[in-house]
């Protein structure tokens, strides 16, 4: 989101308890939330329409509602494999300390915006996010708050849609998105708009090679990256030295 929720973890090997040593200023919540923080007014995109940075954090916020709802639908669940596979990636260990920025579940969530994150300087070991980058509207800063909020040797993770790279794939995947997933929202959620805003805002995402630039950009080191389902999406990995 544009104000993702942040679910603050510590691994304990048995299961997953609250991570202590928030900022007071931003104290702990229980449930979902999204933050709406106040910027300078200045354009920028929703998917293919061109809006005020704060009248997109309205409409994204409205969007995270349903936001399962539409991965579930887009993917036809297989977005739950693609996560379980960003899980595997992190092999967390007792005692890792892991926030997950803009999570969809949760035992203890934090109010924040992924730009001006409330935690201090090298505080965790890993740093996910899953599908919520995209939707963060200056997605140079939110890496530079996860560089910062990383410990050295912290570790990035980041699952995110991204451009295919098979072409019989790729026009089958856009008569799918563009010609059937927004009429399923139609049908299904009585919501149109927000299901074209997803494929929109997935066209417009950097590419994994343009993705992989601006985590180097950020300052993480040895940054990769493999496709998923011929590149639907992809998981980018990096590391603060």
């Amino acid at each position: 989101m544009a104000a993702p929720r942040a679910a603050v973890w510590s691994y304990c090997g048995r299961g997953w308890s609250r991570l202590p040593g928030l900022r007071s200023s931003w104290p702990g919540t229980t449930g979902c939330a999204a933050l709406v923080p106040e910027k300078p007014t200045t354009e920028t995109h929703f998917g293919f329409e061109t809006v005020l940075e704060e009248r997109r954090r309205a409409k994204v916020k409205g969007v995270a509602k349903k936001y399962d709802v539409m991965n579930d639908m887009m993917s036809l669940g297989i977005h739950r494999v693609w996560k379980d596979l960003l899980l595997w990636k992190m092999r967390p260990i007792p005692g890792t300390q892991l926030l997950d920025v803009a999570g969809g579940t949760g035992l203890s969530w934090v109010l924040g915006d992924a730009e001006e994150l409330p935690f201090n300087d090298d505080k965790f070991d890993i740093y996910t996010i899953a599908f919520g980058i995209r939707n963060v509207t200056h997605i140079d800063q939110a890496l530079q708050e996860a560089h910062r909020v990383l410990k050295p040797g912290g570790r990035f993770l980041c699952l995110e849609f991204s451009q295919v790279n098979n072409p019989l794939i790729s026009r089958l995947y856009d008569l799918y998105s563009f010609q059937v997933i927004p009429v399923l929202g139609e049908v299904i959620a009585g919501d149109w708009k927000s299901y074209q805003y997803l494929i929109e805002s997935i066209r417009r995402f950097p590419s994994q090679e343009e993705f992989k630039e601006m985590i180097e950009d950020a300052g993480f080191h040895k940054v990769t990256y493999e496709s998923l389902t011929s590149g639907i999406v992809a998981i980018h990995s990096g590391f603060k030295l």
